[in-house]
């Protein structure tokens, strides 16, 4: 992938179906998450159509799925089918995989497995939808596996439109993803880059003095309209966090162009914009180009 030909990465995109005409979640969570989010577009496109979405707008999208097999009990899609697929398609789309933490040490064995052999570039996980504390010491043999090979970790932090609106929530518990969790992880995992899914409403303030102590972790803007962003994010995202902050839409359920334009209209510096909506992902995923913002000296990946 030419990353100097991309007018943006999107570091947030769901897979959704897959090519058997199977989902990600149950026919409940499904209805529940589209009524959240007002979602009437194709809520569901396969990783083919995805492709040709965002090739259209000469962005790449980092694509992926959740196994949420052992708190849902509804089979997760397959994350080697999406890196095999998301193969054929290089010049847009970059596989992130997904494993359940509570499989333990085959969680362990399928990470290695995806990265060495399927050409996974990181890992998402949902702590609320996979019902997991992202701080129990059960899970680290995971993350030092995951700094050993090199890849990041994607968090959701934050409320979700996964169960929402429904009795209970389906269940899904949103205190799994209160980002101060994940500064235990940051904190005895120095080395593994950690990047905490959207502004984490209603720990706002807790996910940015993570990103600002932690030099290993990133925050992405996805989720959430920009024109709905807290103040006090814009602001650091604007100046003291402007190479921590990341452009990721959620897609499908908003979609980069609806994330675009609402992004255009934030009092956020000219100079600062490309770091965000490129620049900034280009050396995490370790693509070719320079994040160079005229502040320091050019640093090439």
């Amino acid at each position: 992938m030419e990353a100097t030909a991309l007018a943006a990465i999107d570091m947030h995109v769901h897979v959704e179906q897959d090519s058997h005409g199977c989902y990600s979640l149950d026919d409940e969570l499904m209805d529940a998450s589209a009524a959240y989010f007002k979602s009437s577009a194709h809520r569901t496109p396969t990783l083919a159509h995805i492709a040709d979405h965002y090739r259209a707008r000469h962005m790449a999208a980092v694509v992926f799925t959740v196994d949420a097999t052992a708190s849902t009990g509804h089979p997760a899609l397959s994350s080697e089918e999406i890196a095999d697929q998301a193969a054929a398609h290089p010049d847009v789309l970059i596989p992130f995989g997904s494993v359940d933490p509570h499989a333990g040490q085959a969680a362990i064995r399928h990470a290695r497995r995806l990265v060495t052999e399927h050409g996974v570039r990181g890992f998402k996980f949902h702590p609320s939808l996979q019902a997991f504390q992202p701080n129990d010491i059960r899970h680290y043999p995971l993350y030092e596996t995951l700094a050993e090979l090199g890849v990041p970790a994607l968090f959701h932090t934050g409320q979700t439109g996964i169960g929402a609106g429904l009795p209970g929530g389906r269940g899904i518990k949103l205190r799994y993803s209160d980002p101060m969790l994940l500064d235990d992880v940051a904190a005895d995992f120095p080395g593994l880059t950690i990047i905490m899914a959207h502004p984490s409403v209603p720990w706002q303030d807790a996910a940015i003095s993570i990103a600002t102590h932690k030099a290993n972790v990133y925050i992405d803007l996805s989720g959430w309209s920009p024109k709905y962003f807290p103040p006090q994010l814009v602001r650091a995202a604007d100046s003291f966090l402007k190479h921590k902050v990341l452009f990721g839409s959620d897609f499908p359920v908003l979609t980069p162009d609806r994330w675009l334009a609402d992004f255009a209209e934030l009092p956020i510096k000219d100079e600062v914009r490309p770091l965000v909506l490129k620049q900034n992902a280009a050396r995490i995923l370790r693509l070719g180009v320079s994040d160079h913002d005229g502040s320091g000296p050019r640093r090439h990946v």
